[in-house]
């Protein structure tokens, strides 16, 4: 994947189950300022919260179903968290816990 650091967007594949797994995360939109403070003047320059946000918005998401995508679910907290829990339920689906 490219661009990780300004959307945040990445690939997992469980260990357990083989599922691959697109995460991107989602914001407001509101980022805070953040940059250079020049010593001299005491301002911010190079102001990079709208570029290096680490996430994107529901606008700019690429998880539609337009673009195939199947299940899709929005969560809140870690996605390692919400990956293990969607491993459990599709493994108790199999029938295999």
């Amino acid at each position: 994947m490219t661009n990780t650091d300004e959307t945040g967007r990445f690939l997992m594949k469980s260990r357990i189950t083989g599922i691959i797994y697109f995460v991107e995360p989602i914001y407001n939109g509101k980022t805070p300022e953040w940059g250079d403070l020049d010593p001299a003047t005491k301002k911010l320059t190079g102001n990079y919260g709208s570029k290096y946000t680490g996430a994107v918005t529901k606008k700019e998401s690429l998880i539609t179903e337009e673009n195939g995508f199947v299940n899709i679910g929005y969560f809140k907290g870690s996605p390692f968290g919400a990956i293990e829990q969607r491993d459990r339920e599709h493994q108790k689906r199999l029938g295999l816990l």
